[in-house]
């Protein structure tokens, strides 16, 4: 699947994207506060876009470490304003929901979004998966252990490889039996993992080619990076960037970036080093 549609529109994946993240939420990780202000938002969506990012990922729920979940009116009133001003400005942009509630999917699907983008899987909400069959677009479904409040208390593998998969071809499966022809997956980094897993996970990237999906990889600023190089996010671009590359070369297909200027260097050095 190398061409995503979505409202009569299509969008060629067939060469490595990148989708920059916008986050409509006070309590990110990483650029905290930035939701609050959507002047500040539709700045950054502009110059992502100029940037080069194929996709916006708009988010109202933060999913860090220790996060606890949020009811689906209050990420509505988070990331609604968010997608009516940037596809106001931007009507060719792609744009995804960053969401696990099925409500929050269907109100900005409505509103202009053009893929979902759920960290759960359909795990949090038992309508997800027919609600995006529904609105026939693109689906992004990410492997996590647990729940952000417990994802990080103690997660353990026997093979994180071999199970993370596992996990995603039988979403893929409940995907298709629901009637969603378009499924991303994504390892989730981060999400339920020890360093030593995501690394794991890095490493094996291709191995998940035989799934026959698009790959999103989201290391971004994340702690994989941070512990390793005993930097906070803030300090974590350059150890982003290294690890973009590693993921290209594994078989990324999208990369899910804070940073879009330097992910889009980074395609366009691994594209002259595949020639």
């Amino acid at each position: 699947m190398s061409i995503l549609h979505s409202k009569g529109r299509v969008l060629d994946i067939s060469s490595p994207v990148v989708m920059g993240i916008l986050n409509a939420t006070p309590d990110s990780f990483y650029n905290k506060g930035e939701g609050s202000d959507i002047d500040g938002l539709l700045r950054n969506a502009e110059k992502m876009l100029k940037d080069g990012a194929a996709i916006l990922d708009i988010g109202g729920a933060s999913t860090k470490p220790g996060q606890e979940l949020i009811n689906a009116d209050e990420e509505l009133q988070r990331v609604l304003p968010a997608v009516a001003v940037i596809r106001h400005h931007f009507p060719e942009a792609w744009l995804s929901i960053d969401t696990y509630n099925a409500k929050t999917a269907r109100e900005a699907v409505g509103a202009g979004i053009d893929i979902v983008n759920d960290v759960s899987s359909g795990a949090f909400d038992i309508s997800m998966l027919q609600t995006v069959a529904a609105l026939n677009v693109p689906y992004i479904a990410m492997h996590m252990q647990g729940t952000p409040q417990t994802m990080q208390a103690d997660p353990q593998y026997g093979d994180v490889v071999a199970e993370v998969k596992q996990y995603l071809s039988e979403v893929c499966d409940r995907c298709k039996e629901a009637g969603i022809s378009e499924v991303i997956i994504d390892p989730g980094f981060g999400f339920g993992k020890t360093v030593q897993h995501n690394f794991a996970l890095l490493r094996s990237l291709e191995t998940f080619k035989t799934l026959d999906r698009p790959i999103l990889a989201g290391v971004s600023r994340k702690s994989l990076i941070c512990k390793v190089l005993k930097v906070n996010p803030s300090h974590a671009l350059n150890g982003t960037t290294a690890l973009n590359m590693v993921a290209l070369q594994n078989g990324a297909d999208i990369l899910r970036v804070h940073d879009v200027k330097e992910a889009m260097e980074v395609i366009a050095l691994y594209r002259k080093l595949k020639g």
